[in-house]
């Protein structure tokens, strides 16, 4: 597990401190050209998509990036994306029924003959199916042929499931299916909504439509592009994955600790209590209006609120005193770049230097734990067992 608070000021700041992500140009409705490598416009989730896809060989695209050629899907439909990749930070007839998620069926009450199990947490996946099916066998709960195997164990995703890696949407039919096995189990499988749930609902539900990024017209689909979409998971997309990522709750409190994808206080902004935050979003996006939500995605892919040695446990505790618990645990920023532990692009292209990644990062005073391994950057996707030993 790695301990502390900074480790100095990372190497690659988001040029938008408060917001963390870069703005489409005004009326973008394509892909613009990425920019030359070590750039000094780094991306929202510096290190997006350097790790490439299992099965087939990926080569260093930086070159292609500097002489403007766009990223093709391989046959396989899968888009690699690199770390000079601009980001920033979209029932009808005859779809099958939906496989029913904790979402939709309450979790078994406790009681003294059945106690609840152990709980455990999952940070960001980013379509890495493989890297998740490892990680669940790992922490024993589940079999070799993925099913359910923890009993009455408590497990809990913290959101971003697609975009970056090679099968976003197989990501979110194992954590339904799974919900569905650990409620028959006496356990529970439940999921939290991240800003990529946001921009993958956007850029299905509104597309090209011009929505008002505050820095020009932009849309849900270039934005998701931009942030590493895969054209093969939109394809496969279906009326029961949207139905289920928009009803997602956004924070929860398990344990006393408090829950939540993005390392932001833009949570306050929706409410007082956990209960408020989660309806006010699922009734926005109910609505379905692109601005607003394309307001949620915005806010939500703000970061590193709890970084500053100084202000950081200040203003987790704020969060803390708002909404119940005694620490945060979240994923969304890379912990990497939490600690600046990253290599410029031009050391990484030559496989000089990969993060180093044991477990969650305890920081804050010890007030918060980040558990985005960085999986899309060759780090490690993590699954671990609240509270975390010493």
């Amino acid at each position: 597990m790695t301990q502390g608070a900074g480790q100095g000021p990372a190497r690659w700041q988001p040029t938008d401190m408060g917001g963390g992500f870069v703005t489409p140009r005004p009326t973008l409705t394509s892909v613009p050209t990425p920019p030359r490598a070590g750039s000094a416009t780094p991306p929202e989730y510096p290190g997006a998509g350097a790790r490439g896809p299992a099965h087939p060989p990926q080569q260093h695209v930086g070159h292609a990036a500097q002489a403007g050629g766009d990223y093709p899907p391989d046959e396989d439909g899968y888009t690699p994306t690199v770390r000079d990749l601009p980001v920033i930070g979209a029932g009808a007839a005859g779809v099958a029924e939906p496989t029913p998620t904790l979402v939709d069926t309450a979790a078994p009450s406790a009681s003294e003959a059945d106690p609840l199990g152990p709980l455990y947490v999952v940070g960001d996946v980013h379509g890495y199916l493989d890297e998740l099916r490892a990680a669940l066998r790992e922490a024993g709960l589940v079999d070799a042929e993925d099913r359910w195997a923890a009993g009455n164990t408590r497990l809990w995703f913290l959101g971003d499931f697609t975009d970056r890696g090679p099968d976003g949407v197989g990501v979110i039919d194992l954590v339904m299916r799974l919900s569905a096995e650990a409620a028959a189990a006496g356990g529970y499988c439940k999921a939290l909504l991240g800003n990529h749930e946001l921009l993958i609902l956007g850029a299905k539900r509104f597309g090209d439509t011009p929505v008002d990024s505050g820095a020009g017209t932009a849309s849900f689909q270039a934005a998701w592009l931009l942030n590493g979409g895969q054209r093969s998971d939109m394809e496969r997309l279906e009326e029961h994955h949207l139905q289920w990522m928009s009803r997602l709750d956004a924070m929860t409190l398990a344990d006393d600790h408090l829950l939540l994808h993005s390392d932001t206080t833009a949570y306050l902004e929706y409410g007082e209590t956990i209960g408020a935050v989660n309806d006010a979003i699922t009734d926005a996006l109910e609505r379905r209006d692109a601005d607003e939500t394309w307001d949620l995605f915005r806010k939500f892919t703000k970061r590193f609120a709890f970084r500053d040695e100084e202000t950081g446990p200040q203003v987790a505790r704020e969060l803390l005193d708002a909404y119940g618990g005694r620490r945060i645990v979240h994923g969304h920023s890379p912990i990497p770049y939490l600690l600046g532990d990253v290599p410029p692009v031009e050391d990484d292209a030559e496989g000089d230097k990969e993060p180093q990644i044991t477990g969650p990062h305890v920081y804050a005073d010890g007030l918060a734990v980040a558990m985005d391994g960085g999986v899309t950057m060759a780090g490690k996707l993590l699954v671990s067992r609240l509270p975390l030993g010493n």
